[in-house]
């Protein structure tokens, strides 16, 4: 007879209702992230490709650690790699661009910049 002597608790009418909650601010944030890029995707899309003269003035990498779902004893990492471009007119623009062209990148290069939007296209070193 212990159910019978067990009270129920306001607090457990709530938890249902947060946990809900929870799942439906994580839906929405899922969705915001999906939009944003569609339109990010959409706007670079739209732009011209440009092609000028540029500076390397800085490089950076993110890297981010996580557990895998499947196995969560074991770490692992993802990396982002930046560059940061001065262009003639003083301007300058942070690019997202891939390993490879990470690595073949210097702070000081000179050369000709091609991006379209914020989506980096290339980095045509000045030989000299």
């Amino acid at each position: 007879m212990f159910f019978a002597s067990f009270s129920f608790s306001p607090f457990f009418a709530l938890v249902p209702l947060l946990v809900g909650g929870v799942f439906l601010l994580v839906f929405i944030l899922i969705i915001l992230q999906l939009v944003r890029g569609a339109a990010r995707w959409q706007k670079n899309n739209r732009s011209p490709v440009l092609t000028v003269q540029a500076l390397v003035v800085a490089k950076r990498n993110e890297i981010h650690h996580f557990h895998s779902a499947a196995d969560s004893s074991r770490l692992h990492a993802s990396s982002r790699y930046y560059a940061t471009f001065e262009l003639e007119n003083g301007e300058r623009m942070e690019l997202p661009l891939s390993g490879e062209e990470y690595g073949l990148l210097a702070q000081g290069d000179r050369g000709r910049l091609t991006f379209q939007g914020t989506r980096y296209l290339g980095f045509e070193r000045h030989r000299g």
